[in-house]
């Protein structure tokens, strides 16, 4: 049975020595997470995870969800008291506002915590993972009725939340859906349609299944111009607060998927259900996409946080079996064999993960970060830079950790040889979860597409250029560290091609835009290379910091040393090959008539 250790470490060294969680104390609830309940919520975080919920994931998805003759459907076997536990320690409320019950801490920390359960529980994590995305457009589009009316209960945890955007068919064109939304009279409307792919949109977890749905009015234009957004929940709920009749929203069906078993993934059927408009008429896209962007961060942390454990799994693996002869003679001469972590191969798969893992976990902090300062400073300048950052980093965390993450995941799998490929191992289910995150949120190709057609050219590149100034601002400011070449170097000729493939977009995408959809997939790569690289450039850092003023650390850093100089030299390079593949073109992708393929 494989098992999952929160990394709590790499965590406080990336709030505290890298991004130096400490100078932002001036920004609303910060100056509660002081280092003493950032080590609590840390130890309990991971204590729950590792305790309550990891141990659930094999069973979990061995059992996965069932539904009922009544349309309910019921949880795997230990996921309502974990749920239960998850609930009562306040977790779902991590950084919402007092106000609505929640603790008001900075959704950095809510971030840590995604990753701890995604990892412990991918299919158990999505079911409080939806509630905070739909708590997120509540709080910004929400009214004030609807937000006292449903915020409270969902931060308790005694009410769940979902998004309810694809049907049957139309997924990413959104333009196209059906589902329609007519008056009552009452201020309510009667909606009806059919919603597939709803994650947690039936279980027994919670009392109240708080759905968002999108729908379009009687006479609203048609695209996407006319969609609104709408409160639907499971039961009506009164004046007071307390439950009502059923409303007319039922599930139709679970999917039958290849992974993540243990969430209840359903056919939502909307018959004449009494729903509100959250926001303004025709304005539903802009609401939903607050939940869309949380969720697609949220994402990528799932595909870091699949590559984590099974990198955990693989290397407990790789020190413990015995197999063959190290090249230079055998290590442990006492043994019939040496374990497999001696041979070059197996370290290359493994060094890969974490590299791969100690960046991406540092990028997804670095993007949580970006969050809270666009959301929580007082200074215009500063929201605006920050959300600048974040409005380009979201589609390559989103877009980059979840291709990754499931590279990362056949990597593992393959560490463990043939017992990779029996379920008992664990490791064929981290492979199987880790592919949906990949699809879901929007398909990594469209990410790609909203990066190259969308954020780079919003507010003349301005985000770009400032992401590409501070990366070379790094790198100046390290030139003259000799400890740093290793790291720079290889970072200053990634920033190259980046700036290269960027130049190169400009001048030959506007007459011919195949050319853009036709690199979109290794930009988004590009990109996340060199941002995955300034992290380790800020990380190296960081760790030879440090090393100087704590020599007790110095075990520890000079393996994010050595670990950050594997990914300049291995994994870096690959720069090169994708920028020369994006100014391939387009031209023999799209020379063959379409009745060839």
């Amino acid at each position: 049975m494989p098992s999952y250790k929160a990394p709590i470490e790499d965590v406080r060294f990336i709030l505290e020595d890298v991004l130096r969680i400490d100078r932002y104390n001036n920004l609303a609830g910060f100056a509660d997470a002081t280092p003493d309940v950032i080590e609590a919520i840390l130890q309990e975080g991971a204590k729950l995870c590792e305790e309550v919920v990891a141990p659930l994931n094999l069973s979990g998805d061995q059992e996965g969800c069932t539904r009922n003759a009544d349309g309910s459907v019921t949880t795997p076997k230990g996921f309502k008291e974990a749920y239960r536990a998850y609930s009562e320690g306040g977790w779902m409320g991590l950084s919402v506002p007092a106000e609505f019950g929640g603790q008001g801490l900075p959704h950095t920390l809510n971030t840590v915590m995604q990753e701890f359960i995604s990892s412990a529980n991918l299919a158990f994590g999505m079911y409080p993972g939806l509630t905070q995305g739909a708590i997120a457009a509540l709080l910004v589009h929400g009214s004030a009725e609807q937000k006292t009316r449903y915020l409270p209960k969902m931060v308790e945890g005694a009410w769940t939340g979902t998004m309810n955007l694809t049907e049957p068919h139309c997924g990413t064109d959104l333009g196209l859906l059906k589902t329609k939304a007519v008056p009552n009279g009452d201020g309510s409307y009667a909606i009806t349609g059919t919603k597939i792919f709803i994650s947690a949109g039936e279980h027994d977890l919670a009392e109240n299944i708080v759905h968002l749905v999108l729908a379009r009015i009687e006479g609203a234009p048609a695209g996407t111009k006319g969609i609104s957004l709408f409160v639907v929940p499971k039961f009506l709920v009164g004046e007071d607060g307390s439950l009502g009749e059923r409303n007319a929203v039922s599930c139709g069906s679970l999917e039958h998927k290849m992974g993540i078993h243990g969430n209840a993934t359903c056919v939502m059927n909307y018959d004449g259900a009494k729903g509100w408009l959250v926001g303004q008429e025709n304005r539903g896209l802009n609401a939903m996409f607050v939940m869309m962007n949380e969720a697609r961060l949220a994402v990528g942390v799932q595909g870091l946080a699949q590559s984590e454990v099974a990198y955990q799994n693989a290397a407990a693996y790789a020190k413990e079996r015995l197999q063959g002869r190290a090249l230079t003679g055998a290590a442990s001469p006492d043994k019939p064999a040496d374990p497999i972590i001696v041979h070059p191969d197996v370290r290359r798969n493994l060094m890969m993960i974490r590299a791969f893992n100690e960046a991406g976990r540092a990028l997804a902090l670095w993007a949580a970060l970006s969050s809270d300062v666009a959301h929580r400073s007082e200074d215009a300048a500063e929201r605006q830079a920050a959300d600048d950052r974040l409005g380009l980093l979201t589609p390559v965390v989103k877009g980059v950790l979840t291709d990754l993450g499931f590279e990362n995941a056949v990597r593992a799998q393959q560490v463990l040889g043939g017992h990779g490929y029996i379920a008992e191992w664990g490791m064929e289910q981290f492979v199987r979860d880790a592919r949906i995150a990949m699809i879901y949120e929007g398909a990594n190709g469209i990410q790609a597409m909203d990066l190259v057609g969308r954020k780079l050219p919003k507010d003349g590149g301005r985000a770009l250029m400032a992401f590409m100034g501070e990366v070379e601002a790094l790198c100046r400011e390290s030139a003259a560290d000799d400890a740093m070449n290793p790291y720079v170097e290889p970072l200053l000729k990634g920033l190259e091609q980046l700036q290269g493939a960027t130049m190169w977009f400009m001048q030959n995408a506007m007459a011919k835009p195949d050319n853009a959809g036709a690199g979109a997939t290794e930009y988004l790569h590009l990109m996340g290379l060199v941002a995955l690289g300034y992290m380790w450039a800020k990380m190296a850092k960081a760790a030879l910091a440090k090393k100087a003023e704590d020599g007790a650390a110095s075990a520890r850093m000079d393996a994010k040393l050595v670990t950050g100089r594997f990914f300049m030299e291995r994994m870096m390079p690959e720069a090169g090959a994708l920028g020369r593949r994006i100014k391939a073109g387009s031209e023999a992708m799209m020379a063959m008539p379409a009745e060839m393929f």
